[in-house]
């Protein structure tokens, strides 16, 4: 089944969606975009079906075609401070609200956001896989944050980010267990078991 292109053919809408919410390290990464209510992209999908090579094609076509997009990282210590469901719905807000385009109605993957200015909003249970501004935002944040987690495994290569991309992997808790945790783990989520006697960098 192809994608929807909007939900209203005269409203700029925004697609968003998120990327390291179940993750042990690393920010969590949103995503805001508006796409041509035209846009011809058989290939835009959710960016859990796409691979690694597929992603990084999308994200060209979406970065070059889009009317607007932008992409946040909230960091650990600020998803520790307000748990990462409000660190994941506040990405998105500032994703939102940082596009030289406003929107006039906000797409949302999942079940839960909030009131951002006066825009209406509409959160759609798996919308990444219903409407290709949702799938394109996946795809931003999904890439960008993969782009980091990379980056940070130079730091940090015990952890093996490059390719557990900081996820609750089995070799990604026994590398927490051998070496501690690291300013980049978010410390309100259970690292491991006997999270207590931990050390930390």
């Amino acid at each position: 089944m192809s994608l929807k292109n909007y939900k209203h053919k005269d409203l700029i809408e925004v697609g968003c969606d998120e990327a390291g919410r179940g993750c042990l390290a690393g920010p969590v990464f949103a995503a805001a975009v508006i796409l041509p209510k035209n846009i011809k992209a058989p290939e835009l999908d959710d960016s859990k079906k796409l691979s690694s090579k597929k992603r990084q094609e999308m994200r060209r076509f979406i970065e070059e075609k889009a009317i607007a997009f932008k992409v946040v990282e909230i960091s650990p210590e600020k998803i520790d401070e307000i748990n990462i469901l409000n660190a994941s719905i506040l990405g998105m807000q500032e994703a939102i609200l940082k596009l030289n385009t406003r929107p006039e109605y906000i797409l949302v993957d999942g079940n839960r956001f909030k009131q951002t200015e006066d825009i209406p909003y509409e959160c759609v249970i798996k919308g990444d896989g219903k409407y290709k501004s949702i799938a394109a935002a996946s795809i931003l944040a999904k890439t960008y944050r993969d782009e980091y987690m990379e980056k940070i495994h130079r730091e940090h290569p015990e952890f093996n980010w490059k390719k557990n991309k900081g996820y609750p992997t089995k070799t990604h808790r026994s590398a927490i267990a051998k070496h501690g945790a690291t300013k980049y783990h978010r410390k309100s989520f259970k690292l491991l078991p006997e999270a207590s006697q931990l050390s930390l960098f």
